[in-house]
């Protein structure tokens, strides 16, 4: 979908105020006019004294936020459009702490915000897999306890990578999983879910990644040399050490608990890196289309209704 540039300066001219923001809701949601969700009914009239439209067939009220991240939220949308441009356009991403003092709200209310925003990311992305050729590899994330292993064995994050190239070898799109393991059945089931069957995979000799052909893959295993062949995967383990790098210098190391979420962030943004002037408004219709979640959902792993 293609989508208008924005850039800061028609960004701060477009969403001064609550109603500047909630008519954009609107449109997002009802490009062609609003519908009432419940009858249908297209006579529909402005509430004056509430943001809200009332169905002249049904009574039903509809608000630009229902179903949407913003569902229930008491922060300014003026507060929420502003992080999501923030977060959409800083390829190194937002801080709880640095959105908590940019946009004037608390720090949990900043880390509830954030992590809705990914959420809307992961919802976006899911509708995609990768296909044709895609090179796979696995890697370990945060740092290991005490004393502990490195490399393969560690007791570090174990995640499998799956990055999509075209025809000469530069990148094109990111997925990315977290895993309990790296046995044959848990790294097939992973990349079942990001590439589509038929698809030429790419990968070394790890022996988990045998049990692809399983699946109608063609697998082309190469052991990884650096001296003999610096080539083989060479933009995967770039694009690994970069989200390394991003997840390092904003936050500092994670747990597993919210790797993915970090995952789905990093991912969202690199596959539309080709679009940077358009990243506030098509995270912004992510937004729209996504439910939004709790606090406690994100917390204690619930799931979203």
């Amino acid at each position: 979908m293609q989508q208008k540039s924005i850039d800061l300066i028609e960004f701060m001219k477009r969403f001064q105020t609550e109603e500047q923001c909630r008519e954009v809701l609107f449109s997002l949601r009802w490009p062609d006019g609003v519908i009432c969700p419940k009858c249908g009914s297209t006579r529909l009239y402005e509430v004056k004294s509430r943001p809200l439209y009332h169905c002249a067939q049904c009574q039903y009220q509809i608000s630009a936020t229902a179903n949407t991240i913003f569902h229930k939220s008491q922060v300014p949308l003026v507060k929420w459009f502003a992080a999501i441009f923030l977060m959409s356009h800083d390829k190194r991403g937002v801080s709880g702490a640095k959105l908590s003092r940019d946009i004037g709200v608390s720090y949990p209310t900043a880390w509830l915000m954030l992590h809705k925003l990914r959420k809307a990311m992961r919802d976006r992305d899911s509708e995609y897999m990768l296909s044709k050729i895609v090179e796979v590899d696995d890697s370990y994330f945060g740092a290991p306890e005490e004393g502990g292993r490195r490399g393969r064995g560690t007791d570090k994050t174990p995640a499998v990578v799956a990055l999509q190239v075209d025809a000469a070898g530069r990148p094109e799109y990111l997925k990315m999983c977290v895993v309990e393991d790296l046995k044959g059945e848990t790294v097939s089931n992973a990349i079942r879910g990001m590439v589509t069957q038929g698809s030429e995979i790419r990968t070394d000799c790890l022996s988990s990644y045998r049990k692809l052909t399983e699946l109608e893959y063609e697998v082309m295993q190469e052991k990884f040399d650096l001296v003999a062949n610096p080539d083989h995967l060479l933009w995967l383990h770039k694009v690994i050490s970069n989200v390394k790098a991003f997840i390092a210098g904003t936050y500092h190391g994670l747990d597993k608990k919210h790797l993915q979420n970090y995952f789905d962030e990093f991912t969202y943004r690199f596959n539309r890196r080709k679009w940077p002037q358009e990243l506030f408004m098509r995270l912004l219709q992510a937004c729209v289309s996504a439910k939004s979640i709790t606090y406690k959902q994100i917390v204690y792993g619930l799931e979203v209704d």
